[in-house]
């Protein structure tokens, strides 16, 4: 008889149980992993990871109650050997660096797990991290990278781009930048457009990654 596969077990914590029921779906099609569990909110996931050992917990961001963020340090610190995949539709720059910095395993756009989920998982049960689109091998040298100073490439931008970028790493949304600079919400749209076929990338996320990284913000 072939061998068993030994699957990734994974806990699915979110609120929204139609959500939650496609990421099961999703992933019971695939036999390399397993769903040992779920959780509606953060007090049920640590429940739940201390019931079911998971090897990684797909932790929503943003649930009721007590919420991904809030629960992360206390579920990172009571199973260490569980490894945390955030799901969000959008993070702030703070919030992401500080949730990588207590134990996050990585980030994946809400919009995008269809596509990259099952890869994300494996790239994290690996030992990589998955920032946005990509795996990252090294993120203490990444972090670091963040944490210096110093400018480097500004990759074509304009003057005003580089002021659009400096305020989506602020956590501006569209309507704050173009109250901030006089010009129409469509106008933001046109620069933001530009800004990601520039920089090569897909949304304000990894924008915001991408330009700290490479220190191309007004600030620095």
């Amino acid at each position: 008889m072939p061998e068993a596969v030994d699957r990734i077990r994974i806990l699915i914590a979110d609120d929204h149980p139609i959500f939650r029921h496609g990421l099961r779906k999703l992933l019971e099609a695939d036999p390399e992993f397993s769903i040992v569990g779920e959780a509606s909110d953060g007090h049920e996931a640590r429940q739940q990871v201390a019931q079911t050992r998971p090897d990684l917990l797909l932790l929503d961001v943003a649930m009721p109650r007590h919420g991904g963020l809030e629960a992360l340090p206390e579920l990172c610190a009571a199973a260490p050997a569980t490894r945390i995949l955030l799901l969000t539709a959008e993070i702030g720059q703070v919030d992401l660096l500080k949730a990588l910095q207590i134990g996050a395993r990585g980030v994946l756009l809400k919009d995008a797990a269809v596509r990259l989920l099952p890869r994300a998982i494996r790239s994290v049960r690996q030992g990589s991290y998955w920032i946005g689109a990509e795996a990252v091998s090294d993120l203490g040298e990444t972090l670091r990278r963040l944490s210096s100073a110093g400018p480097d490439r500004r990759y074509g931008l304009t003057p005003r781009e580089i002021e659009i970028v400096t305020a989506v790493v602020g956590g501006q949304s569209n309507r704050d930048i173009a109250d901030r600079f006089s010009i129409s919400q469509q106008t933001v749209k046109h620069h933001l457009t530009s800004i990601f076929d520039k920089l090569g990338v897909s949304s304000r996320l990894e924008l915001a990654l991408f330009a700290l990284k490479h220190h191309i913000t007004d600030d620095t």
